[in-house]
């Protein structure tokens, strides 16, 4: 099945798609410092297969956890996929072991009705969202601009999955630039395996009698530290002497530099890099101007990156921070 077809449809109505236990541990094991004693919700989250409710119920004790809160659209059981069919919908919390086993057993997990289909812009979601400290899920792609606009308008600390493409979104990309919003640790834009139901006609492989598809450009994101934010970029290459190797846009004054590993240590003007720089972005080391993306000139959107008439992929602007 081809893998564009797959993204059309995360990107549209079919969202879901259930992240995987191996690409979650991948990526919360730089973040383990940060839940202690805090309020996780997962609010975009079937329970009865979201592997993020697994994994911090069975990690509850190791991250020292509040409590745990999963809301599901449209669901009132946790044993099934949602067929999402039901006018109301239920939320779990778990506040962790009691009979010492170490394990979430049924009995003390608990199932609470909601009023409404658990949509997470509806009040009674919100409700929950205003008591989370760090929301951790894999939001519907389809909606990606209003989730992460919700948890920026409550101030919440989060580590979700989205697409790197919704870095170009009018209303993502200043959240970008002003370093409110950044890329996370494991995910570098290669192909991801979701677990989707049954019912869905495309997909890559079957295992274990489960249906699993891959979607390219997948990344966290997220307004939590970690370690890979201090790292800086090791520049050899240099502008003097190799001017043909960085020619200027048509449009706008900046160097064009095809890769990361090409940036110049020695220009201080602006240039333009792929999307991947974002992937080892340290705000200490470069400033980030602005973007290159669509046809549409806004504050921070600067056009197409044409050479010499030529189009290029969408590209960032940045300056060295010091010399």
């Amino acid at each position: 099945m081809e893998n564009k077809t797959l993204n059309k449809a995360k990107s549209k109505k079919k969202d879901d798609f259930y992240t995987t236990i191996s690409v979650i541990e991948d990526e919360l094991k730089h973040y383990i410092p940060h839940f202690k004693n805090k309020v996780v919700l997962c609010n975009c989250d079937d329970p009865s297969v979201s592997k993020f409710f697994y994994y911090f119920s069975y990690n509850f004790e190791k991250l020292k956890l509040k409590k745990l809160i999963a809301t599901c659209y449209k669901n009132q059981t946790i044993e099934m996929f949602s067929d999402y069919k039901a006018e109301r919908s239920i939320y779990i919390e778990y506040t962790g072991d009691k009979n010492g086993n170490r394990v979430p057993d049924p009995e003390e997990i608990g199932v609470v009705p909601l009023k409404g289909d658990g949509d997470f812009r509806s009040p009674e979601c919100i409700d929950l969202l205003k008591q989370a400290d760090i929301v951790v899920t894999n939001p519907p792609f389809s909606l990606f601009r209003e989730y992460i606009k919700q948890l920026m308008e409550y101030k919440k600390k989060f580590l979700i999955i989205g697409n790197h493409n919704s870095i170009s979104y009018q209303d993502v990309f200043p959240l970008i630039k002003n370093n409110e919003i950044w890329f996370g640790c494991s995910r570098d834009g290669s192909n991801v395996w979701f677990e989707i139901p049954d019912s869905y006609k495309t997909y890559h492989k079957i295992e274990n009698g489960k249906k699993y598809a891959f979607v390219a450009g997948v990344v966290w994101f997220t307004n939590l530290p970690h370690k890979k934010r201090n790292q800086e970029i090791i520049l050899v290459k240099t502008y003097e002497g190799n001017e043909k190797d960085y020619p200027k846009y048509d449009d706008y004054d900046a160097i064009e530099v095809g890769r990361v590993a090409k940036i110049p240590k020695d220009y201080y003007g602006v240039m333009g890099v792929p999307i991947t720089f974002l992937y080892k972005y340290n705000p200490n080391q470069f400033e980030i101007i602005g973007i290159m993306a669509t046809s549409k000139i806004t504050e921070f959107n600067f056009g197409y990156p044409n050479i010499n008439g030529k189009g290029k992929y969408a590209r960032i602007l940045i300056k060295h921070r010091r010399k």
